[in-house]
């Protein structure tokens, strides 16, 4: 038996590839990475390294046509700025909307083109990094509980029974995440999180002041 894992080069992907190792074994782990127009492909080559370190097979996918004509601030498409804000800074200006890094029903969408390919390849499990953090606010309303038991629900039943989706940190904040990752060695210094496409991270977006805040509160200091 197989599993796919949806793996964006992140914290919380990479650490799900670890556990879909560790259950599976390498030789039976599909990592897929999408592009969907992103503004930089640092983390598509983040995930290649990481892919080639854990020794499973790598496959990319082009979605970013898709996603054009959004106003997502992460899309090559949007002339919005991506905000230097932490997450709940941001939502305090959203009446209760999602962030503008938010991308239209993104793991929607993944999660759809994933079960395709995990059946495809005879896979029995998904795996995606959901975690709580990320749907509190309503920040990212496709990484919360109801989403993930709606979809799970949707995939297994179109599936005829024969793919589960699994999202490990679903009920999860992203510190009790990278505890996980420590406690399996997930080589984190290999992840990239930052929305921006520096040299090095920019340490002042939302995602940047989660990850710092997550190492942290495990007393380390990236």
């Amino acid at each position: 038996m197989k599993a796919l894992v949806l793996f964006s080069g992140g914290v919380d992907s990479t650490t799900c590839l670890a556990i879909a190792v560790e259950k599976y074994g390498k030789e039976e782990v599909i990592a897929l990475s999408v592009y969907y127009g992103q503004k930089h492909d640092k983390e598509i080559q983040a995930a290649k390294k990481i892919a080639d370190y854990y020794g499973v097979k790598w496959k990319e996918l082009d979605l970013s046509e898709i996603f054009e004509g959004s106003d997502c601030s992460l899309l090559k498409s949007s002339d919005e700025a991506i905000p230097e804000e932490s997450y709940s800074e941001q939502l305090r200006k959203t009446d209760g909307k999602p962030v503008t890094t938010y991308v239209p029903f993104r793991n929607g969408l993944f999660i759809s083109c994933g079960a395709s390919i995990a059946l495809s390849n005879g896979c029995c499990e998904m795996f995606y990094g959901a975690h709580s953090d990320d749907a509190a606010g309503n920040a990212y309303p496709d990484c919360s509980s109801d989403f993930n038991e709606a979809i799970s629900r949707a995939v297994y039943v179109g599936s005829g029974n024969e793919l589960r989706v699994t999202a490990p940190f679903v009920g999860m904040n992203k510190a009790q995440v990278v505890k996980e990752g420590l406690r399996l060695g997930v080589p984190y210094k290999m992840t990239w999180s930052c929305y921006e496409g520096g040299d090095r991270p920019c340490g002042k977006c939302g995602t940047c002041r989660d990850r710092a805040a997550a190492f942290l509160a495990n007393g380390i200091v990236e």
